[in-house]
């Protein structure tokens, strides 16, 4: 067997580009995340507040998912993305104008809170169309044969700006304030789309154009549950992320707890995302493609671990630690599931699989900064961390128990299948 080239995807000029555009991106957004989290908790004191972020945003990227799917299947993704680009710069121009001191110092808090919501609702309905023209735009700028590589550089360039993302926008609150933090941000995703607007346009390979929307989405449910793999992987890590959704509580620990302030915020939001990128680096030279199921299992078992650990800690150094090693095994979680996406999923069904990934897992995210954000109003921001790392245990176990196909999950057959096409 030839020698795998861990950089196959990064000879492609396009891809780079993207990479940029990717970068750029979800700099921006995780930094604005960041950004409205500290705000949020700053304006309130309120541990639920901080769930509310994440429901705000939950319930317009679950209602919108499916439907997000059929549109990206049937549209040019490059100029999908585009628009996508365009209404998120609007919304973080809003989140600008209602950090503008005359705002702050005439309008009421309540007021400024409910608008800051609105906007992340809204914010949730474009998360929807993102994920998904995302994940299909990658499988039409590079070929087929390097999709597992593509896959971990964008999964690892995604890491990279969350590490960074996160970490800039502790440093900014604390240097420049909020209201110019969230000005850099604006200016981010409008270099974003001057990025993008190099890269082609990309031809539409749905043979079913015109296919009426209901057949469309039930057609894509089918699939991904016909596809075990698929969905065994989606749901072990939608429960795995609803329930070790601590990050969502970081701006308690930092403030209240750690006693660390705004930069120590910054550096316990990128500890995962540290761990992660490294890890995936790291698998860009050892492919986990054999005995995947397993892989995925210990993974999941260790990032519970590691949640329990953190809300335990009372040590600033032990904390970042048990984050940096939650991170280490979610990259590894995160690179066997994009690989099964994208080895399993045909071109025409991309934007449909996405979708039901960004269902499980995505908004999982945000259904689990509410969890987290709920459990901590009723039992205590350490018992809430702990619980959820708790529940992440007992989810791999029964899983590991009622699915033994799931253990014996290898992908090494598909790989060298889409390496001979």
């Amino acid at each position: 067997m030839a020698k795998k080239d861990p950089y196959a995807a990064l000879r492609y000029k396009e891809f780079n580009t993207f990479l940029l555009m990717r970068f750029v991106l979800v700099f921006a957004w995780s930094m604005q995340f960041i950004v409205i989290e500290w705000q949020v908790y700053t304006i309130t004191k309120d541990p639920l507040s901080l769930g509310v972020i994440g429901l705000m945003e939950i319930i317009p990227a679950l209602t919108m998912a499916l439907f997000a799917g059929h549109i990206v299947d049937q549209s040019e993704k490059r100029n999908l993305l585009l628009k996508c680009i365009a209404a998120f710069s609007v919304i973080s121009l809003g989140l600008f104008l209602l950090t503008l001191p005359s705002v702050e110092a005439t309008w009421e808090t309540n007021t400024i809170l409910y608008y800051i919501y609105a906007l992340v609702f809204f914010g949730g309905l474009l998360r929807a169309f993102f994920g998904p023209t995302i994940f299909s735009l990658v499988a039409l700028i590079v070929p087929k044969k390097i999709y597992p590589n593509a896959a971990t550089w964008n999964s690892s360039t995604w890491q990279m700006a969350s590490v960074l993302g996160p970490a800039f926008a502790g440093l900014a609150i604390n240097w420049i304030g909020v209201h110019w933090s969230l000005c850099i941000i604006f200016v981010l995703v409008v270099v974003s789309f001057l990025i993008l607007l190099k890269i082609k346009r990309k031809p539409i390979l749905n043979p079913k154009i015109g296919e009426s929307v209901m057949t469309s989405l039930q057609e894509g449910i089918k699939f991904v549950y016909k596809t075990k793999a698929i969905l065994g992987a989606l749901t072990l890590d939608m429960i795995a992320v609803l329930f070790g959704g601590a990050v969502a509580l970081l701006p308690i620990f930092a403030q209240d707890i750690l006693e660390v302030g705004s930069e120590g915020f910054g550096v316990l939001r990128a500890a995962p995302a540290v761990g992660a990128f490294l890890t995936m680096l790291v698998t860009a030279y050892l492919p986990i493609s054999k005995k995947a199921g397993l892989k995925l299992l210990g993974a999941v078992f260790g990032f519970g671990i590691c949640i329990i650990v953190f809300g335990l800690s009372e040590i600033f150094w032990v904390s970042v630690i048990a984050l940096f090693f939650s991170g280490v095994t979610d990259g590894v979680s995160m690179v066997i599931r994009q690989t099964i996406l994208q080895l399993k999923t045909p071109d025409h069904m991309r934007g449909r699989v996405s979708s039901v990934n960004s269902m499980f897992v995505g908004s999982s995210n945000e259904l689990g900064a509410f969890e987290s954000g709920l459990t901590a109003k009723l039992m205590g921001t350490v018992t809430a961390v702990v619980f959820g790392g708790t529940m992440t245990l007992i989810t791999v176990v029964t899983t590991g128990l009622v699915s033994p196909s799931f253990r014996k999950l290898d992908l090494t057959e598909d790989m060298e299948a889409h390496e001979k096409e």
